[in-house]
């Protein structure tokens, strides 16, 4: 796939216009983004998505749209987990609730920039040396391994206690850091020296988090596409769609309770799909010769189906679990308060005391 000079450019220019309407519209006047609001952002980015998938089918085909597509999916859903920290963060931070959009927003552009180097550096790595994949689908089988022996509890369960990282830690260190936060600005003017608040911490907290988690989802869309432009492309719409779902969400994250599990059966595939790649194309001296070896290699519509498939079963049963964990809680609660109102009841009847009836 060759894309032209002027198609980066534009690509870049659109998404920087989008960015740009976003913080315009929903950030001039600061409030608490509710969720019919988010809903529609997300729709909107959705189908910015899906409008952009449309122009790379026109233009280059189904299967590169059929790549794009299923990179936007893996990373959009991995951003899914990585909002629990981002809940985590903003609670440590106690970011107030009308400013986490703007803290979203800077840090997610920042994120953005920096996704944007290892994007460079993974495509000219992968150019340059083939048995990269091995590296990237041992890594990624591993990082799978990872998350499954978080259990079937999925993300709810994670520890909500945050560490700064070591980039947060040397900006407290470095600058004069405000003790309390002043409306949304990241920097102050205080006896005529500058000093940094709050805001601008927690944006470099939410920033270098994200960036953290790029390195498990840099490597599993190289698995399902060699093309740095779409690997591009799918970051950037997974990243812009990530501030309104973090809102859309809310209290949902916690009842996908299965979302780890998911998410180690699709990076574990992709990890295997990347393994199988680097033997189709392997070029290592000790492994058969230096030659290829003819293995299969799962192709695109495989590998969206099966991480569609792995999606929509992770939700309907997380979404059912938390459902009947519900029903259970309430009905232990009821069997609770009768049994403690049982012996009032037995008390007021051997004295002869009228037992009220509720309705």
């Amino acid at each position: 796939m060759v894309v032209p000079v002027w198609a980066w450019f534009a690509t870049i220019g659109g998404l920087l216009v989008l960015l740009a309407v976003d913080l315009f519209i929903v950030d001039r006047h600061p409030h608490e983004v509710t969720v019919g609001e988010a809903g529609r952002w997300v729709a909107f980015y959705i189908a910015c998505a899906a409008l952009f998938g449309g122009v790379i089918w026109a233009f280059a085909g189904g299967a590169h749209a059929g790549e794009f597509f299923a990179g936007y999916i893996t990373e959009y859903s991995l951003s899914v987990d990585n909002l629990f920290v981002f809940l985590i963060i903003m609670s440590a931070f106690k970011v107030p609730v009308i400013h986490q959009h703007k803290v979203l927003l800077i840090g997610i552009l920042l994120a953005m920039v920096m996704r944007g180097g290892f994007i460079a550096v993974g495509a000219v790595a992968i150019a340059k040396f083939s048995w990269v994949f091995y590296l990237f689908g041992a890594f990624l089988i591993y990082t799978a391994w990872n998350l499954s022996r978080q259990g079937l509890g999925g993300s709810g369960d994670d520890d909500d206690d945050y560490h700064e990282n070591a980039l947060t830690r040397l900006a407290r260190k470095v600058l004069p850091v405000t003790e309390s936060y002043d409306g949304a600005n990241s920097f102050v003017k205080r006896g005529g020296k500058l000093f940094v608040t709050p805001m601008f911490i927690v944006m470099i907290a939410i920033g270098t988090a994200d960036l953290l988690f790029a390195v498990d989802s840099i490597p599993a869309i190289f698995g399902l596409t060699k093309h740095p432009f779409l690997v591009f492309a799918a970051n950037a719409f997974a990243l812009m769609g990530l501030r309104q779902l973090y809102f859309l969400l809310g209290g949902l994250l916690r009842r996908l309770v299965y979302l780890s599990a998911g998410l180690a059966v699709i990076l574990a595939f992709i990890g295997v799909k990347l393994v199988l790649e680097a033997l189709h194309d392997n070029s290592l001296p000790f492994l058969n010769g230096g030659e290829p070896i003819g293995v299969p290699v799962p192709d695109i519509l495989v590998s969206l189906a099966v991480i569609v498939g792995v999606l929509a079963i992770t939700t309907v049963a997380s979404l059912l679990k938390s459902k009947r964990d519900e029903a259970r809680a309430i009905a232990a609660g009821t069997a609770e308060s009768t049994a403690t109102d049982s012996p009032a009841r037995e008390s007021a009847t051997e004295s002869g005391e009228p037992v009220e009836h509720r309705h």
